[in-house]
């Protein structure tokens, strides 16, 4: 008992400092930008132009609300999808929700008018459609496991959108649909304003609750099916469950901000690093190091550089140079 209080008590210190330490980049990451000069501006230089604070409410706050949601939603997602397959390698994109929202982006753009709102309801579509092809296709195989048979049919399902986005892009004008598809693809926040942010926050808030309400229910969900079954888990009703948030939200953030790469995937590993494989904690962990990442990789890509980078340039870079450290640190905590 000593020792659980110790843990509990450990793990709401770490969450604690993890809490402040995301005010901190938040407060930061409003007040960088590159105008007047690129750098962290003062509250009293903002605060004394009437400029200064319409860039800051009407473009870098927006931008940086979504950048939070985008590391909360995708490194959730990939926690819950990484404990549900017990498969560390597992991505948010791992069912063909990915490749199907950008297959839906990538039609929008090319056939429509490549509007914000067409691009984020066709992008949905069919990142919801992807979910529902490897579901269909996994009842339909006659072998392995439940989760092996939604693994492989997730791969199937990401190979056929893959190619019919390979051949949008072979139809797309090369001088104007072309370029603004392949820049959607490696993904940006510049996009976002208060107009497409604020329809999208009450959905991002019922699906996170149910969560973080439900989150000590993965640990079940991490055993294997008879063992969850003879402690009367629902193990097909539940995963589905967490499925469906997990794409809900991921399909959202693509349809936004385009293809957002290895944070669904580093994130979790450092969150269980620093607090076991509860996920009792590590939700709440991923959140916060999710947002943090996020919104420091975003700075990086419209700061840092004389002109603005793609944000999936950013985290692939990022990611890449966490995973290795992160790996080869010693074991997970119990």
């Amino acid at each position: 008992m000593d020792t659980l209080r110790k843990r509990g008590a450990s793990a709401a210190l770490k969450i604690a400092l993890l809490l402040l330490l995301l005010a901190v980049v938040f407060i930061l990451s409003v007040l960088a930008g590159r105008f007047p000069l690129p750098g962290i501006q003062s509250p009293q230089t903002i605060l004394a132009s009437e400029m200064h604070r319409s860039i800051l409410i009407h473009l870098r706050l927006p931008r940086v609300l979504i950048s939070l949601i985008l590391g909360i939603s995708l490194s959730t997602a990939g926690l819950i999808l990484q404990t549900i397959f017990n498969n560390p390698m597992v991505e948010p994109g791992f069912l063909g929700v990915s490749q199907g929202a950008s297959f839906g982006a990538g039609l929008a753009i090319v056939f429509l008018n490549g509007r914000n709102e067409e691009i984020q309801l066709f992008a949905v579509f069919f990142g919801m459609c992807g979910l529902g092809l490897s579901i269909l296709l996994a009842n339909r195989f006659k072998f392995g496991s439940w989760v092996m048979r939604v693994v492989l049919a997730g791969i199937a399902v990401s190979a056929l959108f893959s190619a019919g986005l390979g051949i949008l892009k072979y139809f797309a004008d090369r001088y104007e649909r072309l370029p603004l598809l392949s820049f959607w693809l490696l993904g940006s926040t510049g996009r976002v304003t208060w107009t497409t942010l604020l329809p999208i926050l009450p959905v991002f808030g019922f699906v996170l609750t149910i969560i973080f309400l439900l989150r000590w229910r993965l640990n079940l969900l991490s055993l294997d099916d008879e063992t969850a079954l003879s402690i009367s888990v629902n193990v097909k009703a539940e995963r589905l469950l967490f499925m469906f948030c997990s794409v809900v939200i991921t399909a959202i953030c693509i349809s936004l901000c385009g293809i957002i790469g290895w944070i669904g995937m580093i994130v979790p590993h450092i969150a269980r690093k620093l607090f076991g494989a509860n996920t009792a904690y590590t939700i709440p962990a991923s959140l916060l190091i999710g947002g943090i990442l996020m919104i420091v990789c975003d700075d990086l890509a419209r700061v840092m550089f004389p002109v603005e980078i793609p944000l999936g340039v950013v985290t692939s870079f990022v990611g890449a140079g966490l995973f290795l450290p992160v790996m080869s640190s010693r074991r997970v905590k119990k």
